[in-house]
């Protein structure tokens, strides 16, 4: 009994240990959590007060609505003290006066500006040499390039003369040497068109950074410092602003191959209402497209020579309905049609020309749609009325009476009254032909 009074003894004081233990462990925890929690929820607030790095990206061509969107996101980034924008960017070039706009308004920005050419395999070309050169800070992921900035004449769609050069080249270089950057070469850049990877670019001082991705960025500009100011990049708070709705709209219809479909749209709608007054939808769709595409082609190197080939392609495809000519005016509407479609975009580059597929499938649409569609509609509305007293009119009758010059003709199978509005007498059994209905009466003329 002596030795288990002591075992029990043992435990309960072990027991005890125990439970001290735990309730310092309790107490510990109680104090250590709530300070836990207070040091995250400082950091948060801290990070949430740290001014954000604005996000940006610029894909395909350069144009008025990438113009009117980098301006808005620089204006909320200086309105709202942003760390820095980044831009990032993969463009083949675009429109010199969107360049120049975009230039100016970066050169004039209050907040750090940042364009990364990325991801791999993305290109600075033309335009996009520009904006690189008038960011504060230029950078570009593995497998990138920049250059090739010659600009395009849009009236012939070929390189641009001495003057327009000497103007352009005067300008990057004027803005490379602003940032620090090797203005030499973009004005090689300009007037011969170099164009180089991402190593050379760094090692040319053409752009300051290579960066593997966003990240890497971040942490790269990081306590760089300029015009004075420190970069706070680390750990900031990153915020995307995507182009909004009504920028993504006007942005695709700038598309030369949108804008060529509108123009078919509208042409298709229009005729189609002026065929079938009343109907609405097809002249409003139409209206619709037209404005749309006079606004894209108000942005768009138009060659006006191509659109008056594309509408006298179609008057020729109407006129062979009304005059005809065997197809002869058909095949020559579509030839028209065709070139005018080849001609639309005065430019070089593959991103601002009409597909081919397209214009070929456009072409033959558009030649059956008015040698079928259209010459049906219009044939049925030159076909007298076949049914009801009218559509007596050009049918040959037969005199049961001398109509002198009332009477009485038969008619598909059927006696009418009758009047010789002829110069020549109808005697009974002779052929006449109806000109012309007065309420139940035929007026008739002699069958010659």
């Amino acid at each position: 009994m002596g030795k288990a009074s002591g075992m029990q003894r043992v435990f309960v004081r072990r027991g005890r240990e125990i439970r001290g233990r735990r309730s310092r462990w309790h107490t510990l925890l109680g104090l250590l959590l709530p300070a836990l929690l207070l040091v995250i929820g400082v950091l948060q607030l801290h990070a949430a007060s740290r001014p954000a790095v604005f996000v940006m990206t610029i894909e395909g061509a350069i144009g008025p609505t990438t113009a009117t969107y980098l301006d808005r996101v620089i204006s909320t980034a200086e309105r709202e003290k942003a760390a820095a924008v980044v831009i990032e960017i993969d463009t083949p070039g675009g429109l010199l006066n969107s360049t120049h706009d975009m230039v100016r308004r970066m050169m004039a920005s209050k907040v750090p500006l940042v364009v990364y050419i990325s991801p791999s395999g993305a290109r600075a070309g033309s335009a996009g040499t520009f904006i690189t050169a008038a960011a504060h800070v230029a950078a570009m992921a593995p497998g990138t390039n920049i250059g090739a900035a010659h600009p395009i004449d849009g009236a012939s769609g070929k390189t641009a003369g001495e003057k327009v050069t000497n103007d352009a080249a005067a300008s990057i270089r004027t803005v490379a040497e602003k940032r620090g950057r090797n203005a030499e070469w973009y004005v090689l850049s300009v007037r011969e068109s170099a164009s180089i990877t991402e190593e050379q670019a760094r090692e040319k001082n053409v752009v300051d950074l290579i960066a593997r991705d966003r990240n890497e960025l971040l942490r790269l500009l990081h306590g760089r410092t300029v015009e004075g100011r420190k970069l706070i990049t680390e750990g900031a708070p990153v915020r995307e602003m995507p182009m909004d709705a009504r920028e993504r709209v006007l942005n695709r219809i700038t598309d030369p191959n949108i804008a060529y479909i509108l123009m078919m749209i509208a042409i298709y709608g229009i005729i189609a209402e002026l065929q079938n007054p009343g109907l609405i939808f097809p002249g409003t769709a139409g209206v619709t497209a037209l404005l749309l595409a006079l606004y894209s082609f108000a942005v768009l190197p138009i060659n006006t020579v191509g659109v008056l080939l594309i509408l006298l392609g179609v008057g020729l495809m109407i006129a062979d309905i009304k005059v005809p000519s065997h197809g002869i005016l058909t095949a020559a509407g579509a030839v028209a049609f065709g070139f005018g479609s080849f001609m639309l975009v005065r430019s070089p580059d593959p991103f601002l020309r009409v597909s081919l597929r397209l214009i070929l499938a456009t072409t033959v649409f558009t030649t059956l749609f008015f040698a079928f569609i259209v010459g049906a509609g219009l044939r049925a509305q030159r076909l007298r009325v076949a049914t009801g007293i009218e559509g007596l009119l050009g049918e040959p009758v037969l005199a049961k009476t001398d109509l002198a010059p009332d009477g009485q003709v038969l008619a598909e199978g059927e006696l009418w009254s009758a009047e010789n509005v002829g110069e020549e007498p109808i005697r009974e059994g002779d052929q006449a032909v109806v000109v012309a209905v007065d309420g139940f009466v035929l007026k008739v003329r002699k069958e010659t």
